[in-house]
This record gives C-alpha cells, structure tokens and sequence, in this order.
C-alpha cells in the first residue's frame, strides 16, 4: 500500500489576510472600547474636580454670610431704574446688560464676621475700635475707603464704578447722606438704611437722643456723630467682604486690620483700602447674586448661583445655595 501524501497544516494566503483583517479589527474595536472608557474617566475626573472647588468656594460664601450682621450688595431693586439691582449676575462670555445699565457685573458684599482676627490680637476685625461692639458708630463714608459705595464695585449695578457725589455718597444714587438708619426708605429707592450720615440716625443727638447710649450716666454727651458717645467720632465702620468675578475667577476681598495698601492719608493708616483678593474659584461660567427681602421682617436671604465649566470638554457644574444673613448667629 503507498505512503499517504504528507497534510498540509499551514494556512494559505488568503486565510491569512482574513485573519490579520479580523485581528485589526478587534484590536481597533479593543481601542474604540479603551478611549470612550478613557474619556469618561476623563470626564468623571473633571467634573469631580470642578464639583470640589465649587462646593469649596460656596462653602466659603455661605459661612461669611450666615456669620455676618448686614448685608450691603446686592441692594434692593430701586423702582426708579430699568434694572434689578437686587439681581446681579454675570456669565463667561459677558451676558448683555438689562435696561440702560451699561455692563454687567455679579457682586455679593457683607459686613465682616466676628469670627475674623487676622491679626491675632484677640479683638475681632469688625470691631475697629475695640470696644466690644460692631458698626456702631459709622463715618458718613459708611465703608471709610474714600470712594462713593465700595471702593473699586459697581454698587448699583449699571456698568459704573465708584461713580458720584463724593466719598460720602454710599449707594451710587447721585446723592449724598440722604437715608439715615432709622429703618426708612427715606429716598424711595427701595434700600433701608443704606446711605447714612456721620449722625447714623440723623437725629441730632450722639447716640439716640435722651438716650445714655454707653451706659456713663450723661445723657447725649459729645458730638452729633458720636454714635457711641465713646468721645470719638465714626471710629467703626462697615469692614465689607466682597465676592465678585474678574476674567472667570470668582474672587473674595476681604479686609485687613493693617496698612496694606501702604497709603495713611487723609486720616490714618489703616481704611477701608486696605484689604487682600484671592481666588476662590477659577473657570467661573456664572455667577449669581439674588437678594430677597422677607417683607416686614429685617432679616434678610440671598440666594446664590455659582457654574464652574470645563471648556475642552465643555463640563459644567452649577450648584445653588439660600442662605440667611446672620443666619449661624
């Protein structure tokens, strides 16, 4: 019987380019699999991270403020204008301005906390004159920083900054001293209390009138802007903290208890100019400032928006928070 003609295992030609087209393909599948799970790492990367700074930079915001006694910015929305002031909001890229306002601008401001000592001297930075007490005796430039409102904010909100009367002019109205603390809206602009004279009140009287304010046994002794009557005339001003957005960071201004700004004149080293700025958050896409009164009520909310995006990949978070004013206190 002949020998059996030996079997050819190998593959042919042909079965091999099959295969090879059938391994490019798996393997081109296998990475189509690998990128899309990498860009979704990628992606859950990035919106954890812009979640953390977010949430950091609300944090910061809504402790300031459950901690403060006043707040300065927004104001409340004036009848008198084609824009609400008791909303500020400002988006990356600028959204239009409302009315004849000329720019838009998102700002939140609030009186210092009592918690804030950055000097370590054992006296809270509020108190300015150590007495104790906290924006108890106002200057007629109720922020003592030499500029009409805030110095260096758009307090009204039509696209202006520290526009004006004077140094005294403190809501950016044109006029000057004219709305005294006395829970009035004395011009009608829908703020209380928010353009006061060196006589806070606008009584007369230092202190209330007929009233021992400082508890000395004198009745109204010193000047008329003595709010104290501690002898010493508008020595504890408003301290603001302000939030505000500048080219997508979301920056806090907060107020120091030295000469920071190296500047002493007209009356003394340390004012309302000087102050430190960091970021809190950086790749701000909206920021939103909603004041909201609660009617007859003096307490005051404020709501806030803030949306951080990621723009190669275009993630975005936006958290929202309602928080009182001296809500923690």
């Amino acid at each position: 019987m002949p020998a059996s003609a030996p079997t050819n295992t190998g593959y042919t030609y042909i079965e091999l380019l099959i295969a090879v087209a059938l391994g490019a393909l798996l393997v081109a599948g296998l990475a189509g699999v690998v990128s899309t799970s990498l860009d979704a790492a990628d992606q859950v990367t990035q919106r954890t991270e812009l979640t953390r700074k977010a949430s950091e930079a609300m944090a910061t915001m809504r402790r300031v403020v459950a901690h403060s006694r006043r707040l300065l910015l927004p104001l409340a929305d004036n009848p008198n204008t084609d824009w609400p002031e008791n909303i500020r909001e400002q988006t990356v890229p600028a959204s239009p301005p409302i009315g004849t306002s000329t720019h838009a601008t998102a700002v939140l401001a609030v009186t210092l906390p009592a918690y804030v000592d950055l000097d370590n001297d054992g006296v809270a930075d509020a108190d300015d004159d150590a007495d104790g007490l906290f924006d108890e005796d106002l200057p007629n430039d109720i922020h003592h920083d030499f500029a009409p409102g805030i110095v260096g904010i758009d307090d009204d909100g039509d696209g202006s900054v520290d526009e004006g009367a004077g140094w005294s002019e403190d809501d950016e109205d044109g006029t000057q001293d004219e709305d005294p603390i006395d829970g009035i809206d004395n011009d009608g602009d829908g703020s209380v209390d928010e353009d006061a004279p060196s006589d806070n009140n606008g009584d007369g009287c230092p202190g209330i009138c007929a009233a021992d304010d400082d508890r000395d046994g004198i009745i109204d002794d010193g000047a008329s802007g003595d709010d104290d009557e501690d002898g010493v005339l508008f020595d504890d001003p408003y301290d603001p903290v302000v939030f505000y957005l500048n080219n997508g960071s979301l920056i806090e201004r907060m107020p120091v208890p030295w000469n920071q700004d190296g500047i002493s004149a007209p009356d003394g080293p340390v004012d309302g100019r000087d102050f430190v700025e960091s970021v809190l958050a950086d790749r701000v896409t909206r920021f939103r400032v909603e004041r909201i009164e609660q009617g007859k009520l003096r307490s005051q909310l404020v709501e806030l928006t803030l949306e951080l995006s990621e723009p190669a990949s275009g993630e975005t978070v936006s958290l929202q928070a309602r928080i009182r004013i001296g809500g923690a206190l």
